[in-house]
């Protein structure tokens, strides 16, 4: 339902009552289903008025740093891990210019996609520096930050971000669900240990439509 025109456009989802009978099921499963869609971010409840579909963006801050995992269960929202990736590969010119190292040398890239339910949102692709000394066969089961510090030695302790626009190319139309002529917010990371080396190059890709990021600057007194 929550992916029909009518419901995408304002109008209230059913009732309790009569989806429960529309799918023969009892009102406990119904509750139970909405409770996830709320949680997921998919719905949104207006006391006394009814339940409607969320349009609205997840807005998040950039005035700490956080997980993207810890940063959407502190919001409620559920994000599932649709796909992970680990590979080796020479870095692209901009990647290995960043990193300063040859674009011969081979470094670790992990790539995971993230979505809301089924529906992919944003897609991360990690480039970790070789003095990180990330393993052969490593496969970051858990979390990523948690790992670094635990397995390898490794505090990742200031990020230094970019993020704007970009078109969305047929590889990020496939992975993201979306049209290509939507362009997508590229937030690109540069994670450093408390020496200032860097640790992790991250390129986050989020489709548009479902992420703001807001920022608070207080003027300085003069």
């Amino acid at each position: 339902l929550v992916q029909q025109k009518e419901y995408l456009e304002g109008k209230a989802l059913p009732g309790e009552i009569e989806l429960s009978r529309k799918f023969g099921v009892s009102r406990n499963t119904f509750r139970t289903a909405m409770d996830g869609l709320v949680r997921d971010g998919l719905v949104l409840r207006k006391p006394g008025i009814g339940s409607f579909v969320n349009k609205e963006p997840i807005n998040t801050a950039l005035s700490k740093w956080d997980s993207f995992s810890d940063e959407m269960n502190a919001k409620g929202i559920a994000f599932t891990s649709l796909s992970q990736k680990v590979t080796w590969k020479e870095p692209e010119g901009e990647t290995a210019i960043a990193m300063g190292i040859s674009t011969k040398e081979q470094v670790c890239c992990l790539e995971r996609l993230k979505g809301i339910g089924k529906q992919p949102v944003v897609l991360f692709r990690s480039y970790f520096h070789p003095r990180v000394g990330i393993r052969e066969g490593e496969t970051f089961d858990g979390k990523l930050y948690r790992i670094l510090e635990e397995e390898y030695g490794q505090i990742p302790t200031i990020s230094n971000e970019e993020i704007r626009a970009i078109p969305c190319d047929a590889c990020f139309a496939e992975k993201l669900s979306q049209p290509m002529d939507v362009p997508i917010l590229c937030r690109k990371r540069k994670v450093l240990n408390a020496a200032g080396k860097l640790l992790e190059l991250c390129y986050a890709y989020y489709r548009a439509d479902k992420f703001v990021y807001s920022i608070q600057i207080r003027r300085e007194d003069r």
